[in-house]
């Protein structure tokens, strides 16, 4: 217990300095957090090419193992970073101060981070992020929010996505906007399919106007 709560509070104190160097390069920074399958990587590629016309975006990846999601996020043109974390189930400030050193922050405008793919061990640790952006697939339960409070809590966007697939999937939106409302009451909902682009406008908007 000891050593996590010093490791915590070392992972603060590098948190505030990237915090503190992201706003000098006035740089909206979003961490987006889910469980694997919810439609991430698809959201932040789609989220960038959408974007292109009004900011710059570039992303930092974090995975346990493979490059395919930062492969993928390639093919939208946009500077991506890797960071492959082994047996670590979440990134860490350092590890985002390292990425971070490798891109170009001058000519960009907006740093999304996509953390692995979690929804315990990321909640714990702030990476300097503005925006801690949660999201929660129609496939994946209504009960997701109540199942994982600690992670709903802390963020402030949730993202209900794959809403194309919400009649299919048996999705029961009152019940999930009800539970996001429990667990995220402060949260900016919503909802959206990456693949249809339905929903995709409100975002963006939501997005230049925090980067203003």
């Amino acid at each position: 217990m000891t050593l996590q709560r010093s490791l915590l509070d070392k992972n603060e104190r590098l948190a505030q300095q990237n915090r503190g160097y992201f706003r000098a390069k006035k740089l909206l920074v979003l961490n987006v957090v889910s469980s694997p399958g919810s439609g991430k990587t698809t959201f932040i590629r789609e989220t960038a090419v959408q974007l292109a016309a009004r900011l710059r975006v570039g992303v930092i990846v974090g995975d346990l193992a493979t490059d395919n999601d930062a492969a993928r996020l390639r093919t939208a043109g946009i500077p991506v970073i890797q960071i492959t974390t082994g047996t670590v189930c979440h990134l860490d400030a350092e590890m985002i101060s390292r990425a971070a050193g490798q891109l170009d922050l001058d000519h960009l405008d907006v740093l999304v981070i996509e953390n692995v793919g979690n929804l315990v061990c990321p909640a714990d640790y702030d990476l300097g992020e503005d925006l801690r952006v949660v999201l929660l697939s129609v496939t994946e339960g209504e009960d997701k929010p109540l199942k994982y409070p600690p992670m709903f809590h802390s963020a402030h966007v949730a993202i209900i996505t794959k809403s194309d697939m919400a009649v299919a999937a048996g999705f029961d939106r009152p019940m999930a906007l009800a539970n996001l409302a429990r667990a995220s009451h402060h949260a900016r909902i919503f909802e959206l399919s990456a693949k249809t682009g339905a929903g995709m406008a409100a975002w963006l908007d939501f997005l230049v106007s925090k980067r203003a």
